[in-house]
């Protein structure tokens, strides 16, 4: 089922990656076409503030997919409530921190991005500061619409996010007709175009927290520092590496100006806003590897993280291979749709053509190094942050420049990429002990990590005729592994009565349901999970709900939950999820 759901998420997480990217597209579109170079040079000075906002956005964002990954992978709704709620205040609180320290300090602000000193003679100053006064004004709806992501991700909320992201994208486009064509309010117009757009987003998105079956409430009790503090520290790889990309641009403007002047900084803007159009791919593989990494490293499913590293290496080369090809074709008409000024556009388009070539690569560095974050290996995490997204590009480009000027700087992307692979390629083998060459070299697992697959038994339902052969599999398996004949008769009952009543009541109106059996033995006890992509089911909270006076309905929900151990549910990236402990 991983790989299943790991296509199934895919399309909305890349989607919801464009969230921040589609805006900035939109805008300088407009910008370059309308406002002229100048401008476009403004918006290029503003960006690293636009992505310090994304930063913190990035960070709460993941935090959340760590923290609520691992609630919900163990079935803690306290937990789950908490991070919501610390989510939402931690939310607000930077956004207003922001959103002020921007109002009032915008002149040094826009001074430090290099856009010149305070002078209503300095047109790139002015530009800059004007942009910056439009966006601050969506600062709020920005921050709160990227942590929504992840949440209606788990919750299984996709088409929301879609329908979120074109309602976004179509009304950027309509305020951005609007002000070059009726109120002409210049660089603040677009700024103020993507606010109202971010609000639009984030309307249709929150509408979802208030309906009756959201998986996440607002506890304010449960708030607190300690817990506060957790999420921040699980977001803080992505911080690093959002920061990293701050400066890494605050870098490349100061690079590119002293080589090629304003034309090639505005250029820069342009080639950065495609590029982070076409990172969206690596960023939709890598935060759906960051999800399901969380869960499954809480379970120890060591089994599921192969599946999962075998997945995410083949959609990043295949996506990012296709987006490659496809740029490196279009990049003439895609940068026509940005500027008409001729220098800018044949830097931008000879840019853009050596950018993309560092896209497959980047892929697979963004989604092991979310992988390794997922698994816990945070510091690794933040060092291939700095490596890739500054350290190897601002280095490699520096050195390029000297030789091959403003073509060196564009070359730097590829050489940044390539050298952080080969950092995680050593680091993998330093850290296996051994040289390996496949792709497990690269997953990091100690061999005493979760249960060996000896002891995993593994079965997939998609009709009535193969539960039979699942629970006589699965009885089987218990009997080479010494398990007693009483309690293989009672996993093959589990077994039996539970998918029967998923394939009766859930099976209905979709081609693609299917159950996931999944026996572990560990320490010579048996745990069975059973999990399903059907409508959301809780059969514990709906056997101690039911009128126990009735001896004979529900009879096999009722019987299963009165003879296990244990029984634990959890609805998780919109998949059913019931452990039995037996």
């Amino acid at each position: 089922m991983i790989k299943k759901l790991f296509s199934q998420m895919i399309v909305t997480q890349i989607v919801s990656a464009m969230t921040v990217t589609i805006c900035m597209l939109i805008d300088i579109i407009m910008i370059g076409r309308f406002l002229g170079v100048p401008s476009m040079s403004a918006y290029g000075y503003a960006t690293p503030v636009l992505l310090v906002f994304a930063a913190v956005g990035s960070m709460i964002s993941a935090g959340i997919q760590v923290m609520c990954g691992q609630t919900m992978g163990v079935g803690d709704k306290k937990g789950t409530y908490a991070c919501y709620t610390i989510s939402v205040i931690a939310a607000a609180a930077v956004s207003v921190a922001g959103t002020a320290a921007v109002v009032i300090f915008t002149d040094p602000i826009c001074t430090l991005l290099g856009a010149g000193e305070p002078s209503p003679h300095n047109e790139i100053f002015v530009l800059t500061k004007d942009y910056l006064r439009g966006f601050i004004i969506g600062a709020p709806a920005f921050i709160m619409a990227q942590i929504m992501v992840p949440y209606m991700q788990m919750s299984g909320s996709r088409a929301r996010l879609i329908v979120a992201v074109i309602a976004m994208t179509v009304g950027d486009v309509a305020f951005d007709i609007l002000n070059v064509k009726v109120f002409h309010w210049g660089t603040f117009g677009m700024g103020l175009a993507s606010s109202l757009s971010y609000y639009i987003a984030g309307i249709i998105g929150i509408v979802y927290f208030f309906k009756k079956d959201c998986i996440f409430k607002f506890r304010l009790n449960l708030f607190s520092f300690k817990r506060c503090l957790v999420l921040f520290r699980d977001g803080i790889p992505t911080l690093v590496n959002q920061i990293s990309l701050v400066f890494l641009t605050l870098s490349l403007n100061l690079l590119l100006r002293h080589t090629g002047g304003a034309v090639a900084v505005a250029a820069y803007s342009v080639i950065s806003t495609v590029g982070n159009l076409c990172y969206s791919f690596s960023t939709g593989i890598a935060a759906v590897a960051l999800t399901l990494s969380t869960i499954l490293f809480v379970d120890s499913d060591r089994s599921g993280l192969k599946q999962l590293v075998d997945t995410m290496v083949f959609y990043s080369i295949t996506i990012c291979l296709a987006v490659t090809v496809v740029v490196e074709f279009a990049a003439v008409p895609l940068i026509s749709l940005f500027t008409e000024d001729a220098d800018a556009g044949r830097i931008a388009v000879k840019g853009l053509r050596l950018f993309v070539i560092s896209l497959v690569p980047c892929a697979l560095n963004t989604s092991f190094k979310n992988y390794y974050q997922g698994i816990n290996h945070v510091r690794h995490t933040m060092l291939i942050s700095v490596f890739q997204n500054f350290l190897f590009t601002i280095v490699s480009a520096f050195i390029m420049s000297r030789f091959l000027g403003v073509t060196g700087v564009w070359l730097g992307f590829f050489s940044g990429e390539t050298l952080t692979f080969i950092f995680i390629s050593i680091y993998a083998t330093v850290h296996n002990k051994k040289s390996e060459f496949g792709l497990m070299a690269y997953s990091l697992l100690d061999s005493d990590f979760g249960i060996s697959d000896e002891d995993v038994f593994e079965a997939s339902v998609v009709c009535a005729e193969d539960i039979i052969t699942a629970s006589q599999d699965a009885s089987e398996f218990c009997k080479k592994k010494g398990i007693g004949s009483k309690v293989r008769m009672l996993i093959s009952l589990c077994i039996e009565e539970m998918s029967n009543n998923i394939v009766k009541h859930g099976f209905k109106g979709r081609k693609d349901h299917n159950i996931d059996i999944k026996v572990m033995i560990r320490n010579g006890s048996p745990t069975l999970r059973i999990r399903d992509n059907c409508d959301k089911f809780d059969p514990v909270k709906y056997v101690k709900m039911q009128n126990e006076e009735d001896a004979v309905a529900h009879i096999g929900i009722r019987m299963v939950m009165k003879l296990v151990k244990e029984a634990n549910y959890v609805n998780s990236l919109g998949l059913n999820n019931l452990t039995l402990k037996l």
